[in-house]
């Protein structure tokens, strides 16, 4: 597998806290990537835990053993309650029921609808009454509850995420989100939603934006570095910067409490909601990694799918924190539905202007349950055939939703990869700036898929 990326499951973990702190119970969680564990061994584990509840958080890429580990669990454990969630359920919806032999699947975050589904499945035996969620009735037709699923509303009600159910020094054998692996580090969340409409998003935590408070999150640093010693932290959330106040605080509390840690952002900051005190704060407080997401360098684009991002502020605060020695990684995204080779010329050339150090060119993927697949299912509904979301990367998949033919599309992103990095002051800067530079070789590999891209296709569509 070109893309081994592995975290510390924190929406299960925080889900475990949660659990623990309202019942009397006993939870075991297993990483089934972390440590390549079969399907028939994952169910051996959870018989042999003799589980009244099993939950499944689920990616996309990895949905193809859903129904197949679903069963298989069923007929070892006949009387437990399944549960789906995860990634998975907010795109699919209810359809993820199909063919399962779960008896329900929740859609976002998952603590109190989680909650609310164990006390309703031993008191009364029925599931009817949990809003929003998706599940089986007695005639094993599926369908959806009234209401929408409930959210925490004050994160730092929340206790910290159960970390003593992971072995964390494990995942650092490990690549997470940030192209560095091999770190003593941690994952946290701080935030949770996004205001912003970008129609290729199906928006997990909806748009009302939640946040932990400062002082939480030093807290939880610290606690961190004490229990295992920890020297980088990654924060994954959509926008950490959504609230400047909140970051100024944050990098004040960090340096009065003496928190010696590097700090990465590999879900993008919002650039163009930066600005050069935001991140002077944000380097004074640990920041060395820090990914910028352009999606297109179009401005026609960015209006289309409503990202309308400032490329020109965009451009400015990459350049500061690159010269501030950030390291800068970006990620952009071609083959936008009517996307003309002037609008995929732009963003590589928007790619080629910036002083980031590195930028992976996904391609775009539409997923059900937002905006972009409506749009699509309206437009050329059978594009949609050909996307297999099993197993997918988005460097790799080879659909086409541009309005170039297929050759000249793959063309355009083979010349993504190449005039971004064949470009000798880029690639002495990566050397200079990257965190662990004897580690670069790891990633040839993934190099040399990017800049092959579509040449066996182009070579059957000749």
């Amino acid at each position: 597998m070109l893309y081994p990326l592995v975290s510390p499951p924190l929406g299960i973990m925080y889900l475990g806290a949660y659990l623990r702190s309202r019942f009397d119970t006993d939870i075991q969680l297993v990483n089934q990537k972390l440590d390549n564990i079969s399907d028939d061994n994952l169910v051996k584990m959870a018989a042999d835990f003799n589980a009244d509840i099993v939950g499944f958080s689920v990616l996309t890429t990895s949905a193809h053993t859903l129904n197949s580990l679903t069963k298989k669990c069923r007929s070892k454990l006949p009387s437990a309650l399944i549960v789906i969630g995860g990634p998975h359920v907010s795109a699919f919806g209810p359809d993820v029921l199909e063919g399962s032999s779960a008896d329900a699947a929740v859609a976002g975050e998952g603590e109190v609808p989680m909650e609310q589904i164990i006390h309703a499945h031993f008191e009364c035996g029925s599931l009817e009454d949990v809003p929003g969620i998706f599940r089986k009735n007695k005639d094993g037709e599926i369908v959806k509850n009234a209401g929408e699923t409930p959210q925490v509303k004050d994160l730092d009600t929340l206790p910290m995420p159960a970390y003593d159910l992971i072995n964390l020094p494990s995942y650092w054998k490990h690549q997470s989100m940030p192209p560095i692996p091999r770190r003593k580090y941690a994952s946290l969340l701080s935030s949770r939603g996004c205001p912003f409409k970008c129609i290729f998003c199906h928006r997990i935590f909806r748009k009302t934006i939640r946040k932990h408070s400062a002082e939480r999150m030093t807290e939880e640093i610290r606690y961190l570095q004490k229990k295992y010693n920890i020297n980088d932290i990654e924060f994954l959330d959509d926008i950490f910067n959504i609230d400047s106040s909140r970051v100024f605080e944050f990098s004040k509390l960090v340096r009065q409490k003496n928190i010696k840690t590097k700090i990465a952002f590999p879900n993008a900051l919002r650039s163009d909601l930066l600005t050069y005190e935001i991140i002077d704060a944000l380097i004074e407080a640990g920041m060395y990694f820090c990914s910028f997401a352009l999606e297109s360098g179009s401005h026609r684009i960015q209006k289309m799918i409503k990202k309308n991002l400032d490329i020109q502020l965009f451009l400015k605060n990459i350049e500061y924190a690159a010269r501030n020695k950030v390291f800068t990684n970006g990620f952009a995204m071609l083959g936008f539905p009517t996307e003309t080779a002037k609008d995929l010329k732009a963003t590589i050339d928007v790619a080629c202007k910036s002083m980031l150090h590195t930028i992976s060119f996904f391609t775009v993927t539409p997923f059900p349950n937002t905006e972009l697949y409506t749009y699509i299912m309206r437009t050329n509904p059978e594009k949609l055939s050909a996307i297999k979301y099993d197993d997918i990367t988005f460097c790799g998949t080879t659909v086409n939703l541009s309005d170039v033919s297929d050759k000249e599309f793959f063309q355009y992103q083979r010349k993504a990869n190449h005039s971004f990095y064949f470009n000798p002051n880029r690639i002495m800067r990566i050397l200079r700036d990257f965190p662990q530079p004897y580690l670069l070789p790891l990633y040839l590999p993934i190099v040399m898929h990017r800049f092959t891209k579509g040449l066996i296709l182009s070579k059957k569509i000749n």
